[in-house]
């Protein structure tokens, strides 16, 4: 998706702040402007209340933690559409009779044991709820999408055009679509894993329709009070001058596009010509209220109002600070006796906005289908308060289901955490983008620990990741340029920590996304359009799953996340403690130890792990590393010598053929150690 650097804040309204129109990353968008009067309130108080107690500053407590903490996840993020895909032929802007298109049905159970076998425990599924596309559906009676307000053929997975139904390219049978989805959340479940899928909160397609009507569902806008900007009740903004002596409102035009991003590529279309009605014009979804918004805009999408009056304040009950140390059970005890509260009073008058509702009804709807948990998009342009009331409401109906959300504040994390009842968020401009910059030679090792450190109280809840479907390719030229470059960051942002992992499909293969699909650049797999996944088709083998047109490079990478990331279920240590051993090595002037160099250990009763990482492409690194008294004590070692067992590698011997032991002198311990480049170890000590 390409953006806008005119930013909406955190409470869901755009401020006044405004960069040159530039392509940015989401993270970019977001960190890249402060605001501190919203960031300090974290949207949990009603703006004329200025002696809020933040969520930052309240205390962690063993009741906000997830009830998943005691396993170590890994999230196998797959792009539902690209995965069973085995049309190779990748023409630029092609349809799905000429690139293809995957359906639920590829995931098949040999499809769902190879997934598994990567030691995936929840696969979330991105791009199933029906989004706008562009393909002719009405004999389903599935109204057409108009191209100038859709991004690519295959159309945005963020662009949700009916919450209540999933994407039709999906589904062999389009009548048959929704149960063709909940058959592969049994396979899924009959697979051992988990289902997440997406959440939109902030957005919904320009053309969103939906004709869902069961259990007291409408849809979005349907009730609407067009003649003005705001109205609580209201799920969306408009573009009408409500100063004015006379309302006036303007009518949507379609964003001035450039050449390379014409709709379909310029292609002929009956549709494609140039504008869509929309009176009034609808904010768009990244908070712009021009009614011809910018071609870096959100302008497929138009934005949700929560409750969030256009002047920034606040038009929906508070949230006691004092909910950040409680559960989401009072959580949802706090909301119910709001809402039993509001039965009483007329629409108008009820203090919890309707778009709180409808997003209750929609996950609701998909819990009941056998969804397991939600990753939500961009999280942090919606309220806080409504992810207490949302989250805890899901909780109330499944309390183990997964949450997880894009949140790119590490000023707001606690308060998304804390008092927003999520279980996970992205740990992006922290410990990624460290790791990327480092990576590419742009930053010491050093920036590993002092990242770690910013977020030890919230260490459990920070997910891990080196690719999803925002960012680049490991293996493209942007990035790294060599998928094996980025396993030493892979061993430790899996290892690091107790939170989850994520993979993207096609990551464990070294995919490179070079092709140019259509809307948008290579260096990542397109989400917009119809096109096929080169390293991923080579290890899926027309459906065999078995690596038979793999490279030996592409297996050999595959084996190695294999390992890891079940090692990362099977060491208890992993949700143990972790102490850094970085510092203490610097610190000490260990000869060898250096700028491309990290440790770290990672303990419990049962188990003790060392973990030492080269970054070093080219070079191989040797140095004896020095664990301090602090830790030998707690390890109640009394041996002057004790053998180590490297978990991840075989033969379990260095470099130098010599046996891998923990030697202990004057209460502190030394590790004589070789690491070729890009080599990572993770020692376990050996007390038989």
């Amino acid at each position: 998706m390409t953006f806008k650097t005119k930013l909406v804040d955190v409470c869901g309204i755009n401020n006044s702040v405004e960069k040159s129109k530039l392509k940015v990353s989401k993270s970019a968008l977001i960190v890249s402007l402060v605001l501190p009067a919203f960031f300090a309130t974290g949207c949990t108080e009603s703006s004329t209340n200025s002696n809020v107690n933040t969520a930052e500053k309240a205390p962690a407590n063993k009741s906000t933690v997830s009830t998943h903490k005691q396993v170590k996840p890994v999230i196998y993020q797959v792009f539902t559409r690209l995965f069973g895909n085995k049309n190779t032929n990748n023409q630029p802007w092609g349809t799905k009779q000429q690139n293809g298109v995957g359906k639920f049905s590829d995931f098949d159970n040999t499809a769902l044991r190879s997934i598994k076998a990567l030691g995936t425990t929840h696969i979330w599924y991105t791009g199933v709820p029906h989004h706008a596309l562009v393909a002719d559906y009405k004999t389903y009676g599935i109204s057409d999408d108009d191209p100038d307000v859709v991004k690519g053929r295959a159309g945005s997975p963020y662009a949700v055009k009916d919450y209540y139904n999933v994407n039709p390219d999906l589904a062999d049978n389009v009548e048959n679509r929704l149960q063709e989805f909940k058959d592969l959340i049994k396979r899924t479940h009959d697979n051992g894993m988990k289902v997440v899928i997406d959440i939109v909160p902030n957005h919904v397609a320009r053309a969103y329709q939906s004709n869902y009507s069961q259990h007291g569902v409408s849809s979005f806008g349907v009730n609407d009070d067009t003649s003005t900007s705001y109205k609580r009740h209201n799920n969306f903004y408009y573009v009408v001058d409500d100063t004015a002596i006379e309302l006036t409102a303007k009518a949507f035009k379609v964003p001035q596009l450039t050449q390379e991003n014409a709709p379909l590529g310029g292609e002929a279309h009956p549709l494609s010509d140039g504008k869509f009605i929309e009176f009034p014009a609808k904010w768009t979804g990244n908070g712009s209220r021009a009614a011809q918004p910018d071609a870096n805009d959100w302008y497929e999408t138009v934005k949700i109002n929560y409750g969030v009056k256009p002047d920034g304040s606040y038009d929906f009950p508070s949230l006691p600070s004092s909910l950040a140390s409680q559960d989401a059970n009072v959580h949802y005890q706090h909301w119910l006796t709001i809402e039993t509260e509001d039965k009483a009073l007329p629409f108008k008058d009820k203090r919890i906005p309707d778009s709180w509702m409808k997003f209750k009804q929609i996950t609701q709807f998909w819990l009941a289908q056998g969804v397991d948990g939600f990753r939500y998009d961009m999280a942090e342009m919606v309220p806080v308060a409504f992810w207490s009331y949302l989250n805890a409401n899901i909780k109330h109906t499944n309390p183990e289901a997964f949450l997880l959300a894009e949140v790119y504040n590490p000023a707001l994390y606690r308060d998304y955490i804390r008092l927003g009842k999520m279980d996970y968020l992205y740990d992006k401009v922290d410990m990624y983008d460290t790791l990327k910059a480092i990576i590419q030679g742009q930053e010491s090792t050093a920036a590993i620990a002092e990242k770690q450190a910013l977020v030890s109280d919230i260490s459990s809840n920070m997910l891990h990741f080196l690719e999803n479907h925002d960012e680049q390719r490991i293996a493209s030229a942007d990035f790294a340029n060599d998928a094996f470059a980025a396993l030493p960051a892979m061993v430790v942002s899996t290892t690091i920590s107790s939170a989850p992992t994520l993979i993207y499909f096609g990551q464990d293969v070294g995919e490179k996304a070079a092709e140019k699909a259509g809307f948008g650049s290579p260096t990542r797999t397109s989400i917009f359009d119809y096109i096929g996944v080169p390293a991923h088709q080579r290890y899926m083998n027309n459906g065999k799953f078995d690596g038979g047109q793999s490279t030996a490079k592409e297996l050999e990478l595959r084996l190695y996340y294999t390992k890891l990331l079940n090692l990362s279920h099977s060491a208890s240590a992993l949700t143990g403690e972790y102490i850094e051993l970085d510092s203490f090595n610097r610190a000490n002037n260990v000869i060898g130890y250096d700028e491309q160099t990290f440790a770290f250990s990672r303990y419990n009763a049962e188990q003790q792990l060392i973990i030492v990482s080269n970054f070093s492409q080219q070079h191989s690194k040797t140095f004896t590393l020095q664990l301090p008294h602090s830790l030998i004590s707690k390890w109640n070692i009394d041996a002057k010598q004790i053998a180590l067992v490297d978990l991840l590698n075989e033969p379990q011997k260095s470099l130098n053929d010599q046996e891998l032991t923990l030697t202990v002198i004057d209460d502190k311990g030394a590790v004589a150690l070789t690491l070729a480049p890009n080599e990572s170890k993770v020692l376990m000590v050996n007390h038989h």
